[in-house]
């Protein structure tokens, strides 16, 4: 029992980085049509800027979580003014191989400058113990990332669906056509709300940092794995991409603690066995399977 609880936990950690980047990945799927194959990149940009900042100037963990978000923000509009944007009427692949090129060229560019081994990064002050319940020794960290992740995943929610612009936007997310039809704007929340989901890539590549090296590669099998959570919640659905985030890092957490090697194949297995089951998603709409 203590193992399971050790492996819960570890679990729902895993899970908020990967519910945080795929809430990204699915609000720009959703309002833009863009499958972002650079929000791997842009995740392992959140914590390469976290370790330069504090090498560079003594910010540490607390300060790079909002510096890094707004910096992340503001490359996400960078890089949809400046390069999506011209290629959103075209077929979507046409973005895809973008995106995919951005990331061979941002993962380069990180591994000229600060090569291959990684970058150290502490665990942050006052979170580098354990926490004893009972017979169970807990990571610290791992219950703050789990709680950080909750609660930002549950402000997200709350105004994605208790404000006007949060309204608007989900509205986007799940029919861009309809809501241009009653009205909508769209074009207008294009450049925000891609923006946001990097944003949110980059937070989750912050928050990641202290967990392990910092290296210009942790985004590339992360990529991957972040695809396997948006199929698994459904393509543009933002409840399904929280859930399926959480699901997996406890699938991931569960097949590390009582398969070791195999526990990403568990992943790909439940992929595998939602598809089959429901192919557009636990949460997704039924006509974005067909």
């Amino acid at each position: 029992m203590t193992a399971f609880i050790q492996y819960t936990l570890q679990g729902l950690a895993l899970g908020g980085f990967y519910a945080l980047a795929a809430l990204g990945l699915a609000v720009i799927f959703g309002v833009l049509g863009v499958v972002n194959f650079s929000h791997g990149a842009c995740y392992m940009l959140g914590a390469v800027g976290a370790a330069v900042l504090l090498d560079a100037t003594g910010l540490g963990f607390w300060w790079a979580l909002p510096i890094m978000t707004i910096a992340m923000f503001l490359f996400g509009v960078l890089m949809e003014r400046l390069l999506v944007q011209w290629l959103l009427r075209l077929d979507p692949l046409y973005n895809f191989l973008l995106t995919f090129g951005l990331t061979l060229l941002l993962v380069d560019l990180v591994k000229r400058k600060y090569g291959v081994s990684g970058l150290p990064y502490p665990l942050p002050s006052g979170l580098d113990g354990r926490i004893a319940v009972g017979s169970v020794s807990l990571s610290t960290y791992q219950v703050f990332a789990a709680v950080f992740s909750i609660v930002v995943c549950l402000a997200v929610w709350l105004v994605l669906t208790k404000t006007r612009v949060g309204m608007i936007v989900r509205a986007s997310t799940e029919d861009a056509e309809r809501s241009r039809a009653l009205g909508i704007n769209v074009s207008r929340w294009v450049t925000p709300v891609f923006g946001f989901g990097i944003a949110l890539a980059g937070l989750a590549g912050v928050l990641r940092a202290p967990t392990g090296s910092v290296t210009a590669d942790m985004g590339s099998f992360f990529i991957i794995i972040l695809f396997a959570v948006v199929v698994i919640g459904g393509l543009g659905s933002i409840l399904g991409a929280v859930v399926a985030g959480f699901l997996v890092g406890l699938v991931e957490a569960y097949g590390q603690g009582y398969a070791g090697r195999f526990s990403q194949v568990f992943i790909f297995m439940l992929m595998a066995l939602v598809i089959l089951v429901r192919p557009s998603g636990l949460f997704g709409r039924e006509e974005a399977a067909s």
